[in-house]
């Protein structure tokens, strides 16, 4: 993206920055909108009430920079759409944009985003958005297949694909459109206040500039002691106001006549939302899982077949299971089907020929024999067996109702990844040997050489690293997917090493369900490692405290 602001779009954007209680992030947030060049006519800050210095570096800011107004709230709103809201009263500028006081705006966003608005007369226009996981640096690309290249989307139709894309933050709008449809943001305590602005957006059917740019870098601090109100979703809370949100987005469209946006709409509650937090409940207690069941069947309950059968598999399949089952169970497959990328755990079963859930709740798997093979969720355990500076890992291909047997798996590639990283550092090949239910293979793993190679890539402590499966087929077929870790084998061990003296190793499994391993090369960095882990656990009960 260029920083060079054309004369035609210079002064036309106003950026809302909202704060609370961020004084260490603010002053970033606001230098990232700052460098963006002519462009940007005036930011208004809008301090939501923090009792922290925000105010105060927010006020110092203001007095260096002349673009920068401040507002003040007394009090706090309890959300993100109050001071939106009070933002855009106060911008001038034709053209507004909204920014968290924890994120940051790329070089050229504004440019890019107002050039492409002006260019096709939109009021709006949208671009990509990156998930930045702290303190990792991780970039993971939101929605991706959105942004793949420029758009002009002109009716109610083209927009379908955006309801995908939930965010506000990523898009500019043009102030005259908001004002004449009457479009803002929910006041109060909204915890997903995003989905009811994006729908009014859409519903009111602007032309919308698509850019392949990235725009905004969403910063995901998961480590924080506070928690940003839609990732804490440990209470039920949480899944009530995202129902709840879903619902009004649904009734937006259906008001305005926007039956094709509604339907897409709840399609995406399964093949996002049902699986976010599907995924998750094998961490919850009972009391979680059982309130939470309840609220998904009364709310899919309502969608109609229309809706479920147009969502992609598994997604479907997982609804389809919720709704039959009136009860919390078979947590642990459900879980694995809802991760991504999406595994199905055995049994494998089938009724008058179609392959369904199980023997007693046969719920069909529609479509599985139409899946592509790297459209399916296939299912690879991997363990690693430590000893003396070295490793191996002993990995298993489970068959999926016959559709590996068709294509007859010969090897497999295993990469060694990075955490944070797409590219990986360490590949070994294997062959596979057929066993019972699938086929085998062994790899080496080379603890201490993966470990001098992540120190090279400058990972002087605990290194993650993260691990891939590449099966290929005779018939010339393959799939990628990453390896599952069973739950009893999730261990610990100090492995002897030649060059290091010792090598902390830990296997275990990831949040979706991946082996991943974690290593210590040398005594201190086993005991950071092990502080760290310390760390961890006290900032959780902290969490689970406060909340409580």
């Amino acid at each position: 993206m260029t920083s060079i602001t054309s004369p035609q779009v210079a002064g036309k954007l106003g950026v809302v920055v909202i704060a609370h209680n961020d004084e260490g992030l603010v002053g970033e947030a606001i230098r990232s909108v700052l460098d963006q060049g002519p462009v940007v006519a005036e930011v208004v800050a809008v301090d939501d009430g923090s009792s922290d210095g925000t105010a105060r570096v927010l006020d110092e800011l203001a007095a260096r920079h002349p673009r920068l107004r401040v507002v003040h709230r007394t009090e706090n709103s309890g959300g993100c759409g109050t001071p939106r809201n009070d933002g855009v009263r106060a911008v001038t500028a034709p053209i507004v944009i909204f920014l968290d006081s924890d994120d940051v705006l790329p070089e050229g966003a504004a440019e890019a985003l107002v050039t492409a608005a002006e260019r096709h007369g939109a009021p709006v226009a949208v671009g990509a958005c990156v998930r930045r996981e702290l303190p990792e640096g991780r970039d993971v690309r939101w929605q991706p297949a959105l942004y793949h290249e420029p758009a002009l989307l002109e009716t109610a139709a083209d927009l379908v694909p955006l309801v995908h894309d939930t965010l506000c933050v990523n898009k500019v709008y043009d102030r005259a459109f908001l004002a004449e449809n009457g479009i803002r943001f929910p006041d109060g305590r909204c915890v997903y206040e995003d989905f009811l602005f994006t729908a009014r957006v859409l519903a009111a059917a602007p032309r919308v500039a698509v850019v392949p740019d990235t725009v905004y870098i969403w910063h995901v601090r998961r480590a924080a002691g506070r928690l940003s109100i839609s990732l804490d979703r440990d209470g039920i809370a949480n899944w009530q106001a995202r129902i709840a949100a879903h619902r009004m987005a649904v009734e937006t469209f259906e008001e305005a006549g926007r039956k094709e946006l509604a339907t897409a709409c709840r399609t995406k509650f399964l093949e996002h939302d049902l699986r976010l937090y599907a995924r998750e409940l094998r961490l919850r207690d009972a009391a979680y899982r059982t309130a939470w069941w309840a609220l998904a069947r009364e709310h899919v309950g309502t969608f109609g077949e229309r809706a479920i059968a147009a969502a992609a598999a598994p997604a479907r399949w997982a609804a389809r299971f919720v709704l039959a089952a009136e009860e919390p169970r078979d947590l642990e497959r459900l879980s694995r089907l809802a991760a991504e990328p999406a595994r199905l755990l055995p049994p494998f079963a089938r009724s008058g020929g179609a392959a369904v859930w199980s023997e007693d709740l046969p719920v069909e798997l529609d479509g599985l024999d139409r899946l592509p093979l790297a459209g399916l969720p296939l299912l690879v355990d991997g363990e690693l067996r430590t000893g003396a500076g070295r490793g191996q890992l002993r990995f298993t291909v489970r068959d999926l109702y016959g559709r590996l047997r068709e294509a007859l798996p010969r090897t497999a590639r295993i990469d060694f990844v990075p955490r944070g990283a797409d590219t990986p550092v360490r590949t070994e090949l294997s062959e596979l040997s057929e066993v019972a239910g699938g086929w085998s293979g062994r790899v080496p793993a080379g603890l201490t050489g993966l470990a001098r190679e992540g120190r090279h890539r400058g990972d002087r402590g605990v290194q993650l690293w993260d691990v891939r499966a590449t099966v290929t087929c005779a018939d010339g077929s393959s799939f990628t997917t990453a390896l599952r870790l069973p739950e009893d084998r999730q261990r610990r061990s100090v492995v002897p090493s030649s060059r290091y003296g010792v090598l902390l190793v830990r296997q275990y499994t990831t949040a979706n369900g991946s082996l991943a391993v974690r290593l210590a090369p040398g005594a201190r960095d086993g005991l950071q490692a092990v502080g760290a882990r310390l760390h961890r656990l006290a900032r959780r009960s902290q969490r689970k405290g406060f909340g409580a």
